[in-house]
């Protein structure tokens, strides 16, 4: 009961972080710069504070490598393969530019992620799962918030742009469950899945996120907002520990 409670919980995370993100459609251009720096750098700490460090404890900086480098590589065939429409910021419209996108690496990403929460829960190791499952459920949050608040701002209905986000969640949840039905002998695909995830997360803000928030003469408090994200999540990350 309490394993599937956990894993439930870290999918839910993405929906958490979506609803408020339903109250956005009409705020300025500045919030939701301020917005996404923030997330971002929710996300930059869930992959350096968390996941990069995970990856480290159950493996090496070989498998770390590997991990990151095919979570970028993956996320950079999908960019070049996805449609999309390159705007410029000077028009104000840039919130248009690849919601397609970030929807796909969010949902493609939550797949090993899932994975790593099944396994761990299925592993040997008693705390392993509660451990995993929290850093990610902790950093769906954000990437919740990021999905939803692309597709409002893009103006997709909101119970549409609800839907799409929770979507990416239940890719994850069913990652999750397929993970739980393996046994210690593929422990060893947990650190390549918490490495993936970062990965793809560090491409998304590096390539997607900070861009858009620094495209419209908001970079000085978006720079702000960015350094309070990350270390709101570090602040969440000790205090669970």
């Amino acid at each position: 009961m309490g394993i599937h409670f956990g894993i439930v919980m870290s999918a839910f995370g993405t929906i958490l972080g979506a609803l408020p993100a339903l109250l956005l459609s009409n705020v300025s251009h500045r919030v939701k710069d301020n917005l996404l720096a923030f997330s971002a750098g929710i996300m930059v700490s869930a992959s350096t504070y968390a996941l990069i460090p995970s990856t480290l404890k159950l493996s090496n900086m070989f498998v770390l490598t590997i991990g990151i480098l095919l979570g970028t590589v993956t996320l950079t065939f999908l960019e070049a393969s996805l449609p999309h429409i390159e705007l410029e910021h000077v028009n104000h419209s840039s919130y248009q530019a690849r919601p397609l996108l970030l929807i796909a690496a969010m949902a493609i990403h939550n797949i090993p992620e899932g994975f790593s929460v099944g396994i761990s829960y299925a592993s040997q190791y008693e705390d392993l799962g509660s451990l995993v499952s929290f850093s990610i459920g902790l950093q769906n949050i954000p990437e919740g918030f990021l999905v939803c608040l692309f597709l409002v701002a893009n103006h997709v209905p909101k119970l549409k742009a609800l839907m799409y986000t929770a979507f990416t969640g239940f890719i994850e949840l069913f990652a999750s469950f397929i993970g739980l039905q393996l046994t210690d002998s593929y422990m060893a695909l947990i650190p390549y899945g918490l490495a993936f995830a970062a990965g793809a997360m560090l491409f998304v803000v590096y390539k997607e996120l900070i861009p858009e928030s620094h495209g419209d003469g908001n970079e000085r408090s978006a720079t702000f907002c960015f350094v309070i994200g990350l270390l709101t999540m570090i602040f969440l990350t000790e205090l669970s520990m």
